[in-house]
C-alpha cells in the first residue's frame, strides 16, 4: 500500500509526515496516545496519491517515534463503505540536536535518483536532509513527484527530517498545480521558517526563472505577485524576530531557496530586479544570515559577498550545492551527480562537496 516509506518534512512549527500511495487508502499517524488523521474538514482522504498528517514538532521530538496506521479501501460508498483491517508501520524518529549537526543538500536531481543519493552517501550520516527543487524535470502527473520520495526514502527512511524547497522545474507541466498537494507547505504557502535544533532556515520560493509573459509559459504563471507577497512574509518574518532568527538558543540563520536571487542572469533570466534587490538588503540590514544555500545552475559554487557573483548585495556567503550532468542517451550513457553536506559547528558552517563516484571534492569554512 505504501509507495515509499514516510517523509517527514519539517514546516513552520510542525512536521509534515507524508506518504505516497499506491491504492486507495485511508491514513493517520499515532504520535504516543494521539492520532493525526489526513482528513479534509472531518471526512478522511482516501483519492489521493500522497497522505498528509500534521504533527506538532514537540510531540514527535517527546516520542522519537510514530506509528503510521492504514486501511486499504474495498469500495467507498455513501453508506457502508467497505475497508481492509488496520495495518501499522512503525518508525523511529530522530530529532535534530544542536552538536555539530549534519545535512546534505540535493537540487536538481531533474529525475535521478541514484546518483544524488550516491553523492550524498558519500558524505555520511546525516541528522537532516534538504531538498532544494527540481528533483521532477516537470510534473505531467502527481506520480512525476514520486521522485521526492524515493530520494527521501533513502537517504532518511522516514527517521530523520526533511527540510524542502520548491525549484522552477517545479512549475512545469499539467500536474504542476498539484505539487503544493504533494509537498510541504504552511497555510497553503511554498515559503516559510524553520527550526531544527540550534538552526533557523527561511525558505523562499522564487518561482519561475523568466518573466510571467514567457511564450514558454504559455499565460500559466502568475509569479510576479507571488514574489511580492513574499517581500511582505520577509518584513513580517523581521517583525517577529524576537520568536525568529532572534529567539533564545538560534546559532546559525541559513535562507534556502533554489534561485540564487542575488546574481543578475543574462536575458530572459534577468528578472525582478528590484524584487531581489529589497530581498537581499531585507535580509543583510535584519536577518543577517551566514549561508545562502542555492541550487537552479547546474555550477558548484561558492560565492563570497561583493564577489563577480553579487550584484544585488548578498547578505552573506551564498552557495550553489549542486551540479547534475543531465544526460541524452542518443549522445552518452554517462550520468552524474554533484552535492553539498553541511556540518554546522560552534561559529561556522562547514561546506563539504561530493560527488556520486565516492569523491570528496573540496570543504569550505563559513564563518
Amino acid at each position: 500500500m505504501l509507495k515509499t516509506k514516510p517523509a517527514v518534512f519539517a514546516a513552520g512549527n510542525n512536521y509534515h509526515i507524508m506518504v505516497p500511495v499506491n491504492v486507495p487508502t485511508l491514513m493517520w499517524v499515532k504520535v504516543g496516545n494521539k492520532c493525526y488523521y489526513d482528513a479534509s474538514n472531518g471526512i478522511m482522504r482516501s483519492e489521493v496519491k500522497v497522505h498528509t498528517m500534521i504533527v506538532p514538532m514537540e510531540d514527535l521530538d517527546k516520542e522519537k517515534k510514530y506509528t503510521i496506521c492504514v486501511r486499504k479501501i474495498i469500495e467507498r460508498k455513501p453508506y457502508f463503505t467497505e475497508v481492509e483491517d488496520v495495518v501499522e508501520y512503525p518508525f523511529d524518529f530522530k530529532p535534530v540536536s544542536s552538536n555539530n549537526v549534519r545535512a546534505y543538500h540535493i537540487a536538481d536531481a531533474h529525475t535521478m535518483v541514484e546518483f544524488p543519493v550516491r553523492a550524498a552517501n558519500t558524505y555520511g550520516d546525516i541528522d537532516f536532509l534538504i531538498l532544494n527543487g527540481d528533483l521532477p524535470s516537470y510534473i505531467t502527473t502527481e506520480e512525476d513527484v514520486f521522485v521526492v520520495y524515493e530520494i527521501a526514502e533513502k537517504l532518511t527512511g522516514g527517521n530523520i527530517p526533511i527540510v524542502f524547497s520548491r525549484g522552477n522545474h517545479d512549475m512545469r507541466g499539467v500536474g504542476a498545480e498539484l505539487f503544493a498537494q504533494c509537498t510541504p507547505c504552511v497555510d497553503g504557502k511554498s515559503y516559510y521558517t524553520v527550526r531544527l535544533g540550534n538552526i533557523w532556515m527561511l525558505i523562499l520560493d522564487c518561482a519561475e526563472d523568466k518573466p510571467d509573459d514567457h511564450e514558454a509559459y504559455g499565460h500559466t504563471v502568475c509569479c510576479h505577485d507571488f514574489r511580492l507577497a513574499q517581500t511582505e512574509f520577509i518584513k513580517d518574518v523581521i517583525k517577529n524576530a524576537e520568536n525568529e532568527y532572534d529567539a533564545e538558543g538560534v546559532e546559525h540563520r541559513m535562507v534556502i531557496v533554489h534561485n540564487p536571487f542575488t546574481c543578475k542572469l543574462e536575458s530572459p533570466f534577468d528578472i525582478e530586479e528590484d524584487i531581489y534587490k529589497e530581498w537581499a538588503k531585507l535580509l543583510r540590514e535584519n536577518v543577517k544570515p551566514r549561508l545562502l544555500l542555492c541550487g537552479h545552475t547546474h555550477k558548484l559554487t561558492v560565492s563570497e559577498v561583493g564577489g563577480e557573483k553579487d550584484t544585488y548585495g548578498q547578505p552573506c556567503t551564498m552557495v550553489v550545492g549542486s551540479e547534475p550532468e543531465i544526460y541524452d542517451p542518443k549522445v552518452s550513457d554517462k550520468k552524474s551527480f554533484k552535492g553539498a553536506g553541511l556540518c554546522f559547528k560552534e561559529g561556522e558552517i562547514e561546506v563539504t562537496f561530493t560527488n556520486c563516484s565516492g569523491d570528496v571534492l573540496g570543504t569550505h569554512a563559513i564563518k
